[in-house]
């Protein structure tokens, strides 16, 4: 896909390989990857699995190195960074969210996404932690711990968590995997109001309508880059959560039709001798 910016891209992989040895033997997770990713991007990286689309993720958050290859962080190579950088980086500039939320159990709402601000240093870590939580629309639970909460609200603390820091890039892997319909909606409904004020998200996706809310498909399959291109015919949450509403109330009002219509089937006498 032919970006018409010219400026230079957030992200620059260049002949990216990835090995690992497992045993006597060694798998190349991704052969030759290249691909540019400019800020205020929506993409979304597909691929079936072993394709490389994880390894590639983990790349590109500073989580693991390529073996080979380059990559360019707002023009900086990541390779020539120190532990001190890449632990600054992934604190200060990616904002991380994960199939699993990844909430500590113990500890409340606010707690979870103050956390990663503790370890930066953030002295203005509450207030841009309350800020997080009102933005997903849970100001109302910043006392509640993980177990009270339903699967999509954790989802959404851990959606605070990673926008507390005001990070340049946002990484979410298969983050609506362990979710119902309507939670993934909502989800993506957060994402795309997220990315129209200006983020760069990157997501990782096997759900093909999950990838139908992004900007930019770029389909993975044996460490290459298949396709890389413009997301024809784009959902938009807002649209696809007011269908299934509209459908819950013609389903409501069905049986309540049905209803009346079995109660005034009923002899009005009851039984009759």
């Amino acid at each position: 896909m032919q970006t018409p910016s010219l400026a230079q891209p957030m992200l620059r992989l260049r002949d990216i390989h990835k090995t690992y040895v497992m045993g006597d033997q060694t798998v190349l997770a991704l052969d030759g990857l290249d691909l540019d990713i400019f800020a205020g991007e929506f993409v979304s990286i597909m691929g079936p699995s072993g394709s490389g689309k994880s390894t590639l993720m983990h790349i590109i958050g500073c989580l693991d190195g390529p073996t080979a290859g380059s990559y360019l962080f707002d023009g900086i190579e990541v390779a020539e960074m120190d532990e001190y950088e890449l632990a600054r980086i992934r604190n200060q500039k990616i904002g991380f969210v994960f199939q699993g939320f990844n909430l500590l159990a113990r500890t409340t709402a606010l707690e979870n996404v103050e956390l990663p601000m503790l370890y930066g240093k953030r002295k203005d870590r509450h207030e841009r932690a309350v800020i997080a939580l009102e933005r997903v629309g849970l100001g109302d639970r910043l006392d509640h711990r993980p177990n009270e909460l339903s699967g999509g609200q954790q989802q959404r603390v851990a959606i605070a968590r990673a926008l507390a820091s005001e990070p340049r890039l946002i990484l979410a892997d298969e983050t609506t995997g362990n979710l119902a319909s309507q939670q993934s909606e909502e989800i993506m409904q957060i994402f795309q109001e997220l990315n129209d004020e200006g983020s760069t998200i990157v997501m990782v996706t096997h759900e093909p309508d999950i990838g139908q809310h992004c900007k930019r498909l770029v389909h993975i399959k044996d460490g290459q880059v298949l396709d890389d291109e413009a997301v024809p015919n784009r959902l938009f949450a807002t649209n696809v959560l007011a269908t299934m509403a509209a459908e819950r109330e013609r389903e409501l009002r069905r049986k309540a039709a049905l209803a009346s219509a079995l109660l005034s089937a009923e002899p009005a006498g009851g039984l009759t001798r």
